[in-house]
């Protein structure tokens, strides 16, 4: 059995009525789950609102559209109904993650800000949707802020642990995060948690541990939506360790309960294009930007009809990623690694650079740190891009693109050894692990074998 890092926390006892078979692994959260609509964030009422006169409708077992229907008729019967603006505002939020439509976003804060005003105090409800909010928008900070004061009105409830964990695992301060997502453990040892404790392992380099921890959230799952994350999840971890028929199989698997579900379906685009299926994987993301224009789906796509010298067809999809990228910064959200990224590949170094520079003071986590590194690189800025890079691979995290970020510097540095030895093992990982990436760490080995 593996054991615990360092910075882990005291094995907790284990709660009632629900055995988890190595408790002292249940530490810390999956920072994939910022992203709007979070997983587990969905509250509940806390007892002093359970009580209130303006009760909130039980939740609908609808689409989100009726919930939403609802939701506004009751508003509009009893406009001073402060639980029902706050679940309005957090039904909001979740769709954003379901649709993409970043018009979203100032609808959520308005609802939500509504119901603070109707009670500026102890609204648990509304504090949690507006860190989770916050977090949809990048603003890690203000979902720490949020999280913290729901915590303190509810100290009970588990979603205000899954905001604060998400807000310190974004903000790189890993020990404080495992903190907070062991108290959500320790509150509610369900999907959320669970998921949430599988992604500290994947942070880690542990995905063994994390594909355990995965596993049981699957195994919780209450709905369709939280297995198809599992899933997605699981497929994740088995393409990080160099298994895409793994992969694949998870996803059909999640497939067959939740047909053409985009996330699935990007998943499944992935496998197919690690196993060198570039037409099914090609088929997969244009399915799944179809339903949810996702920006990863669309520079995903784009990457590969690049590489398939589709060139036209690239440019189609990158131009939609400039696009919402407008869309995104007009609704308030931060760009950070994925614009740097794309800017540094197919835009202008400079920009990169002043991106990147934003996102790492904002959102220190390991992501932004890798894309700003690359961004230096990329810049000609190559020793300050190294120790960036450092910071990306510090807590031992599995990333084959990471790993040739740091190799193409080191190349560029002239440190052979270093470079040799990391783009072996991005290729060893995922032998394709990007459509135009894998090809240059190739073609670069094969340089640094001619020259020694």
């Amino acid at each position: 059995m593996t054991t615990a890092p360092s910075s882990a926390p005291p094995r907790p006892a284990a709660p009632p009525r629900r055995r988890l078979r190595d408790a002292g692994t249940v530490l810390a959260l999956g920072a994939a789950l910022f992203t709007a609509g979070a997983l587990g964030l969905s509250p509940g009422e806390p007892a002093s609102q359970a009580a209130s006169d303006a009760r909130p409708p039980a939740r609908s077992t609808g689409t989100a559209r009726d919930r939403i229907a609802a939701l506004q008729e009751q508003l509009r019967r009893t406009p001073d109904n402060h639980p029902g603006w706050a679940r309005l505002g957090m039904e909001y939020v979740q769709q954003v993650k379901t649709t993409a439509d970043p018009t979203y976003y100032p609808k959520a804060e308005k609802s939500l800000r509504r119901s603070l005003s109707l009670r500026p105090a102890d609204n648990y409800t509304a504090e949690v949707g507006m860190g989770a909010l916050a977090a949809a928008r990048h603003d890690f900070a203000g979902a720490l802020r949020w999280g913290r004061r729901a915590a303190t009105t509810n100290p009970h409830n588990a979603a205000a642990q899954g905001v604060l964990g998400d807000a310190y695992t974004q903000l790189g301060r890993y020990d404080a995060s495992f903190r907070a997502v062991q108290r959500m453990v320790d509150l509610q040892p369900a999907t959320p948690s669970l998921a949430r404790a599988s992604y500290s392992w994947e942070l880690r380099g542990d995905t063994v541990r994390a594909r355990e921890l995965m596993r049981r959230a699957l195994d919780d799952a209450s709905d369709p939506a939280d297995a198809a994350f599992a899933r997605t999840n699981l497929a994740g971890l088995a393409l990080s360790d160099g298994d895409p028929a793994a992969a694949l199989r998870e996803v059909e698997e999640g497939l067959r309960a939740a047909p053409a579900l985009p996330a699935l379906l990007e998943a499944r685009a992935r496998a197919h294009a690690a196993l060198g299926r570039t037409g099914p994987a090609v088929r997969d993301y244009t399915a799944a930007i179809a339903r949810v224009p996702q920006p990863e789906y669309v520079i995903a796509l784009g990457e590969l009809q690049q590489s398939l010298g589709h060139k036209a067809k690239a440019r189609e999809q990158y131009d939609l990623y400039r696009s919402q990228e407008r869309l995104l910064r007009a609704a308030g959200v931060a760009l950070d690694s994925d614009a740097t990224l794309f800017e540094a590949d197919h835009g202008r170094p400079d920009r990169a650079v002043a991106l990147g520079r934003a996102a790492v003071r904002s959102r220190p986590f390991l992501a932004t740190q890798d894309a700003y590194a690359w961004a230096l690189h990329r810049a000609g800025r190559d020793t300050e891009a190294l120790t960036w890079s450092d910071r990306a691979l510090a807590l031992g995290t599995r990333s084959s693109l990471y790993r040739y970020h740091r190799g193409m510097i080191e190349y560029a540095l002239g440190d052979r050894t270093a470079a040799r030895a990391d783009l072996r093992t991005a290729l060893k990982d995922e032998p394709r692990f990007h459509p135009l990436h894998a090809a240059t760490a190739r073609r670069t080995l094969t340089r640094i074998g001619h020259l020694g």
